[in-house]
């Protein structure tokens, strides 16, 4: 009699789980991503408390993946700040590995890599490629990597817990000074479930890739006491999609069931995973540093330093666009007329803007954890 096989741990295939194509591509979000890197800037701090205490001993390569890489601004930025140190302490090759979605725009990603056909890192020992799949599967070899990085990615959740929001475009709710709209609570606790149970699909596979000792850091945007990085963008967005709605360009139906699916964790949502055995990853990583933080942005800081209203309007509209066109495009039904109607949605977010900026005042706040893999 044969044994019985063994199940799969739930998270041993790979799924279809991209609840988007991307961030815009054609530079466009390289050339709107200077508040993530604001962002990025403040736990540099953490990649280099990671490189010192990787363990590089051994022979064949050192990995380094990146996971949400987009065209690459941000990510080659980061491993051009790892590198030096690491490279002083190994003599080993290193691999720098850039993953996003299939669909990301991995051509302004290469030439970010190589701008002038050598590497932009500017050692022989230094080899880099790029991976498309989803973060939520393994995409290197098991014990492959040595750090892993994520940042300003994991808030997009891997699929859409409910298939309506009617009163609200993101799950977390409206601004509580705005109040324009609603989520219920059961549509609330949907959403966080999801989003924890998608950080411990994202810990339990680079767990299979890391080696023991190696270092996962995760950062991403969310919540820190009163401040959330969801306020002010997204009452804009909603309103200028409610402006269509009202005139009769989008059905109500549509707007119903198109919300963007990005949730903003707190810090002890991010980190709870790690340690709670209801989630799956529980023992896999012992928690090294967390921390939360509220960066200073730069087109707010520029605009109350000289004012110009029309820049602000355009660096604010084309911040949140580079992230969130691509789920509005699929809401919409497909058209002749589609691609005219989202520039008319962002250009009256634009105008709603300037009629009155105190409605949609932006800050943005940020989670981070380093972690070490156990084993």
């Amino acid at each position: 009699m044969e044994p019985t096989p063994k199940p799969e741990h739930p998270f041993s295939q790979p799924v279809s789980h991209a609840t988007t194509t991307g961030m815009s591509g054609g530079g466009f979000y390289n050339a709107n991503s200077a508040a993530q890197w604001s962002a990025i800037e403040q736990i540099l701090p953490l990649v280099e408390e990671a490189i010192a205490n990787l363990p590089v001993k051994g022979t064949g390569p050192v990995g380094i993946a990146d996971y949400g890489c987009s065209e690459g601004r941000n990510s080659v930025a980061v491993m051009k700040h790892a590198l030096p140190a690491l490279l002083a302490r190994t003599e080993r090759p290193i691999q720098t590995i850039h993953s996003d979605l299939p669909t990301n725009d991995f051509s302004e990603l290469f030439r970010s890599l190589r701008p002038d056909g050598g590497s932009v890192f500017g050692s022989e020992r230094v080899y880099s490629a790029a991976i498309g799949g989803s973060m939520y599967d393994q995409l290197c070899p098991p014990q492959s990597l040595h750090l892993a990085t994520t940042f300003n990615a994991i808030g997009f959740l891997s699929c859409r817990p409910v298939d309506r929001l009617p009163g609200y475009i993101l799950p977390n709710g409206p601004s509580v000074a705005r109040a324009n709209g609603y989520v219920s609570e059961e549509d609330r606790h949907a959403f966080a479930e999801q989003a924890k149970n998608d950080i411990a699909r994202f810990l339990t596979v680079r767990a299979r890739e890391l080696v023991p000792g190696g270092k996962l850091l995760v950062q991403v945007f969310g919540s820190k006491g009163p401040a959330r990085t969801c306020d002010g963008l997204y009452d804009l967005l909603n309103d200028a999609v409610l402006d269509f709605v009202e005139a009769g360009d989008i059905s109500r139906e549509v707007y119903d069931r198109y919300y963007q699916p990005v949730y903003m964790r707190d810090l002890q949502e991010l980190a709870d995973p790690v340690t709670n055995d209801t989630y799956g990853a529980a023992g896999l990583y012992s928690l090294d540093r967390s921390m939360e933080y509220e960066i200073a942005v730069p087109f707010v800081d520029r605009f109350k330093q000289d004012g110009d209203l029309d820049r602000y309007a355009r660096d604010y509209v084309n911040f949140f666009r580079a992230f969130t066109e691509a789920v509005l495009r699929a809401a919409l039904p497909e058209s002749p007329s589609r691609e005219d109607l989202i520039n008319r949605i962002f250009a009256r977010a634009e105008d709603l803007l300037k009629a009155d900026t105190s409605l949609y005042p932006f800050r943005y706040a940020a989670v981070a954890m380093l972690l070490t893999r156990n084993g």
